[in-house]
């Protein structure tokens, strides 16, 4: 039996889409560089801001990344005021939490979003009571696919990494979750191609909040 899930939030809890592309094209705009399209910018979330910015550097031209010193603090602050900009839970997210919740589970965000914009968005599209713990990427601690912080949030959960289900949409979380040996689950709904994440090698895929339930609460998510 279960008793942790950590989640990922950009592509599993949410869809945050809108608010990346739109922060980073914002960016874009104001140093005076073209900007991405919405499907560029999904192909290179989930490494956090830093690699987010470099990576649309590239998109747009800029190999050397000569404008990332004048982009970063652009995009940090606009990125700030727009951080839940037609931020969404995906469909029956909510409702399985609630369950996972009166299940008794600890439940847990892990993300690489700054964690001022990672807290941010949980409270407001979930509330402050849902979940026991929320971290975005901070200042000393290795951002993921390192599995040192999923590990300190299932320790505070009281929660051995076998006792433990981390549940992300890209590589950098099934990576994240073999390495601090958590049952791995990717979901289809998100940010990442189906050819990726099976190439990924996470324990399983699914295609539905349901099939996760079935998996927390041990069963085989075909029965």
């Amino acid at each position: 039996m279960y008793k942790a899930c950590i989640f990922d939030l950009d592509g599993t809890l949410t869809d945050t889409l809108e608010s990346l592309a739109f922060s980073v094209n914002e960016t874009m705009r104001e140093i005076g560089l073209p900007q991405i399209t919405k499907e560029q910018c999904r192909m290179i979330v989930g490494n956090g801001a830093k690699v987010l910015i470099e990576e649309a550097l590239r998109l747009v031209g800029d190999d050397r990344l000569g404008h990332f010193e004048e982009a970063m603090p652009v995009f940090r602050r606009i990125f700030d005021a727009n951080c839940t900009y037609h931020v969404t839970p995906y469909e029956g997210i909510p409702q399985m939490l609630l369950e996972m919740k009166e299940q008794g589970l600890k439940l847990g965000v892990l993300s690489n979003k700054p964690d001022r914009q990672a807290v941010r968005v949980v409270n407001e599209i979930f509330g402050r009571n849902v979940f026991d713990r929320v971290q975005g990427q901070r200042e000393g601690v290795p951002r993921k696919p390192d599995p040192a912080a999923a590990l300190a949030i299932a320790e505070s959960f009281g929660a051995a990494p076998e006792e433990t289900v981390y549940i992300g949409d890209s590589e950098v979380d099934a990576a994240t979750g073999k390495a601090a040996g958590m049952k791995t689950v990717l979901v289809t709904w998100g940010f990442r191609e189906a050819e990726v994440l099976r190439e990924a090698g996470a324990d399983c895929m699914v295609d539905s909040v349901d099939e996760i339930l079935k998996i927390v609460k041990g069963r085989k998510s075909d029965e």
